[in-house]
């Protein structure tokens, strides 16, 4: 698709999105990454982050809870654990994921658990300060 990239987000709950968009920025396991029209073929599991589609010039953007994005020649499939619109997310939800992380390193018994647990602390306090950032600039 050279004129954009066929985009489907999917929640076990809902069809969130099917359309085309000029471009679409994914929060990949490695990275966020973005895909255009014609992009190689990926798989990968994916962190919870934001996705931003850039549709008609307008940039539409998702939440979403870890899942795994498919670029085929068909498209991008975004299959979601959880995936909210922007307008529907709540940052506050997060302090939950932050505070299981905590209390699991506070728990851990080895090294590893800990630091395992510590990682996971920090990126959830990481998104949280992303969905600051990303709530202020779509207003």
């Amino acid at each position: 698709m050279a004129n954009g990239v066929k985009l489907e987000i999917v929640s076990p709950e809902r069809l969130l999105v099917s359309e085309t968009a000029q471009s679409v920025t994914v929060p990949g396991a490695d990275g966020y990454f973005t895909v255009f029209g014609e992009h190689q073929p990926l798989m990968t599991t994916l962190k919870p982050g934001f996705i931003t589609a850039n549709v008609g010039g307008t940039p539409t953007v998702f939440f979403v809870r870890g899942g795994f994005a498919d670029v085929s020649p068909e498209g991008l499939t975004i299959l979601a654990e959880q995936a909210l619109p922007l307008a529907e997310f709540d940052p506050a939800s997060i302090d939950a994921d932050i505070a299981a992380a905590d209390q699991a390193a506070n728990q851990a018994t080895s090294i590893e658990e800990k630091s395992a647990a510590t990682d996971r602390a920090n990126a959830w306090r990481n998104l949280k300060l992303e969905a600051a950032q990303t709530a202020g600039a779509a207003h």
